[in-house]
């Protein structure tokens, strides 16, 4: 029997793909919110018995979470053999670590939730800063893609004579791959965080790239201040309009508009966030993961 995907709305585009891809159903569902703001979940499908997968990106996760374990948890009253989440976008992962006395660790709390209420995760990239895999918060098996092949692809496809530009050291092994995939070369930025939306970024000297197209390549465009200020340094530099490339385009509040205010190339990202931005289609890599984690 074949396995049912659960589009979560605003997740049909890249659900169907992924159901194509693994030759799955979609299943019929509809939520809504009553007047109170209370949610409202029903998914009309039989599923008894069946591998049930949720395709859920989870940006802006506190609008999603109630209603995704409601799906979740309907599913398995429905009959489910088993219940997963395809999330290309994982949520809570940035805060690991009690910075100042009281802070909640919230990437643990968030894992124990999900942890609870489905019985696999496959996603994109998360951001794994200080930690070395998902197993250390979540409980239930995953599968942790990368989306630098597709990147590089892209690059060599659409851009002529690139240099790579990673944001900070932090980020030089993945760009490195990147860059080495694309068969371009990279630099790697100097960035101090000085808060969520102050940021500092030093430039090494970029004489010898003056012929290059830079392409500023990031796992998740929030609130896109590096890349707007890297753009500008960039821009005294003499460099070319950038190419500016991101796993994840989150784009929080006018972020989008403001990276669009400094002119660059263009503004890529792969659908594993719908936006306007989409160029790199994920559901193929989503759809292996997927294979191997039902195995």
């Amino acid at each position: 029997m074949s396995a049912l995907v659960l589009a979560f709305p605003g997740n049909e585009g890249l659900a169907e793909k992924i159901a194509d891809q693994l030759g799955a159903e979609i299943a019929q569902l509809e939520i809504r919110r009553f007047p109170d703001e209370e949610s409202y979940a029903r998914i009309d499908s039989d599923l008894q018995d069946r591998q049930v997968i949720l395709v859920a990106s989870l940006d802006r996760p506190d609008e999603k979470i109630l209603q995704l374990v409601f799906l979740a948890a309907t599913a398995r009253e429905l009959g489910a053999a088993s219940v997963g989440l395809a999330a290309p976008y994982l949520a809570y992962m940035r805060q690991d670590k009690s910075f100042h006395p009281g802070e909640a660790v919230t990437s643990k709390y968030f894992a124990k939730l999900l942890s609870d209420w489905v019985d696999w995760i496959v996603t994109i990239d998360p951001h794994l800063h200080r930690r070395s895999s998902l197993n250390e918060i979540y409980t239930v098996p995953s599968q942790v893609l990368h989306a630098a092949p597709l990147i590089s692809e892209w690059i060599k496809e659409n851009v002529t004579n690139p240099v790579l530009i990673g944001p900070d050291e932090e980020s030089a092994q993945w760009v490195g791959a990147v860059a080495a995939g694309a068969g371009a070369p990279h630099v790697v930025l100097q960035k101090e965080r000085r808060g969520d939306r102050d940021v500092k970024v030093t430039v090494p000297d970029l004489d010898k790239w003056q012929d290059c197209v830079p392409v500023l390549v990031d796992d998740i465009i929030s609130t896109a201040r590096t890349m707007i200020e890297t753009l500008g340094h960039l821009d005294a530099a003499g460099m070319k309009p950038a190419q500016c490339i991101g796993v994840h385009g989150v784009f929080a509040g006018d972020a989008f508009k403001q990276l669009e205010n400094q002119h660059p190339a263009a503004i890529i990202s792969t659908n594993s966030i719908p936006h306007t931005s989409n160029k790199i289609d994920v559901s193929g890599l989503m759809a292996e993961g997927i294979k191997t984690i039902l195995k």
